[in-house]
């Protein structure tokens, strides 16, 4: 018996359910290869699992989905200390080479390099193997990357602060990052903003208490030893996190929310009022209809734009990141305590960023969103090389709080936007293609900084002078605004021609009550 208004699978022509009917088979070998590599296998539970997934810590604590929040929060966390390498800088730079090269913030973009292709790649395995798996694996390869990065420190070889930093912290960042962003997006189908916001809000959260327990850290235990203190603390929280992690069971909706359910009393009833997750509600296949496939997705119009847009939003926040303690130092003047401050409050802003757009574009839209977000970010580096020629410290810094927030902000935004777009079936492939696109684009840009930078540092410019920062700006300023203009040809969701509506109806009925006003 299929509910009121709902989709029932697709099925094949002997009436059993098809994994993907109306997948496009590309004679393009590349996207052939993408789509046989996502192609994922239905995972079936059995019902000794979906029973032992009810509770936590064996039968002591009954699960529910709120819990899965805190403790992708509590992952996200210890991934934001990537986001606090710059505070180490000037630290590594002085301890191998004897003063400071500028060559350690280039292990941040190595880092970033491999964070965006181990997420991309290692989708299908998280999707069979379920995010406590994924988490745990994530966890270990980003504690063996400490170790290593704190080996390299105490032999002083800098080829093996890339290896442990770079190459091995940064792919356990990136499964530890698709974890909880897959898993909350399967939990909360009535609210993807705020799902996706909690499972990426903790990346600013920890760089805010991070970067303050690193310096103080260093000056008690030395360089080495401090990798290894917080490798042992990331461990143990993300371990724990791991094991709340779960997926839903199959068939699983929420009851009370505005989706369309079906119950064992009235399959085609919908459950308006209660707000408590049953297990044991759904006994009807219920799922949405595929709008797209993985194909036909990928070479979509929206997708192509949606990563100029993305790229365009999350530029000047990546290369900030590794280089604004270098830059509060170095052009302002002020101490390393200081701007470990400054980059805790950036941190702040991440978090805020990340967590309140999410939430702010479940009501209006999520395209509206990023133009709001695009705008600051364009403002923002208008203004950079003013704010450093004038040595505006306070102008500057509070133009950093809105390229921060508005940077946290489109990885808080973009998974449900993703999921608006092109269905929840696509989110894990496309979340992850996306990001290591800008990733890619990321250590790209990265490394074209570095060398202008050194470029100018070579031909005399000392390092306080902000000319070697402004003309980077001015690039990066050109990259904004190419995601600025992009943005408008990407076609709005539901939700953001709701938004569109309400503001039409608001203005005209205020319009309205001027004219009848006597």
């Amino acid at each position: 018996m299929q509910a009121k208004g709902m989709n029932t699978l697709d099925t094949t022509s002997n009436g059993k359910p098809s994994s993907n009917p109306e997948a496009i088979k590309s004679s393009n070998c590349v996207l052939r290869a993408i789509q046989n590599h996502y192609e994922i296998p239905v995972k079936v539970k059995s019902e000794a699992k979906i029973e032992q997934e009810k509770w936590l810590f064996g039968s002591c604590v009954r699960f529910n989905r709120w819990i899965c929040l805190p403790a992708a929060f509590m992952i996200q966390f210890c991934g934001g200390s990537l986001y606090t390498w710059s505070v180490f800088n000037k630290s590594i730079d002085t301890l191998i080479y004897g003063e400071n090269t500028n060559t350690a913030p280039i292990v941040f973009y190595v880092a970033i390099g491999f964070y965006g292709i181990s997420a991309a790649i290692s989708g299908p395995w998280l999707e069979r193997h379920g995010p406590r798996q994924a988490c745990l694996l994530g966890a270990s390869i980003f504690f063996l990357g400490n170790l290593v990065t704190a080996l390299a420190l105490y032999l002083k070889l800098m080829w093996l602060v890339f290896l442990g930093f770079g190459a091995i912290c940064g792919p356990g960042l990136g499964i530890s990052y698709i974890s909880p962003v897959s898993a909350l997006q399967k939990w909360f189908p009535d609210q993807r903003g705020l799902g996706a916001g909690f499972a990426t809000c903790g990346f600013g959260a920890g760089s805010i208490v991070i970067s303050k327990v690193q310096i103080p850290l260093m000056d008690a235990v030395g360089l080495p030893l401090t990798f290894v203190i917080l490798g042992l603390v990331y461990l143990t929280l993300m371990t724990t996190a791991a094991f709340i992690l779960r997926t839903p069971p199959p068939n699983y909706e929420v009851v009370g929310s505005s989706l369309p359910v079906t119950t064992t009393e009235s399959p085609s009833k919908s459950i308006t009022n209660s707000t408590e997750l049953r297990f044991e509600e759904i006994k009807h296949p219920v799922e949405e209809k595929r709008n797209m496939s993985l194909i036909e997705a990928l070479t979509s119009t929206d997708f192509k734009i949606m990563m100029v847009m993305f790229i365009g939003n999350i530029s000047y926040g990546l290369i900030l990141a590794s280089r604004l303690s270098n830059i509060i130092t170095d052009v302002f003047g002020k101490t390393p305590e200081e701007a470990a401050t400054v980059v805790s409050v950036n941190g702040a802003l991440n978090f805020v960023g990340r967590l309140s757009f999410s939430i702010i574009s479940d009501y209006v839209g999520r395209k509206n969103c990023f133009l709001v977000m695009l705008t600051c970010q364009v403002v923002s580096l208008g203004c950079f090389s003013t704010m450093t020629n004038t040595n505006a410290f306070w102008p500057f810094f509070i133009s950093m709080w809105f390229v921060t927030a508005t940077y946290g902000a489109s990885f808080g935004v973009i998974p449900a936007f993703l999921t608006d777009k092109f269905g929840p079936e696509n989110i894990g492939a496309l979340n992850g293609i996306l990001m290591f696109v800008c990733r890619a684009s990321g250590v790209i840009e990265g490394l074209t900084f570095t060398c202008i930078f050194n470029s100018l540092l070579d031909s005399g410019i000392p390092p306080t002078d902000p000319i070697v920062y402004n003309v980077n700006a001015w690039w990066l300023f050109g990259c904004a605004c190419v995601g600025w203009i992009a943005i408008s040809f990407i076609k709005p969701t539901n939700q953001d021609i709701k938004f569109y509506s309400f503001v039409k109806r608001f203005f005209y009925y205020r319009q309205t009550f001027k004219v009848s006003d006597p």
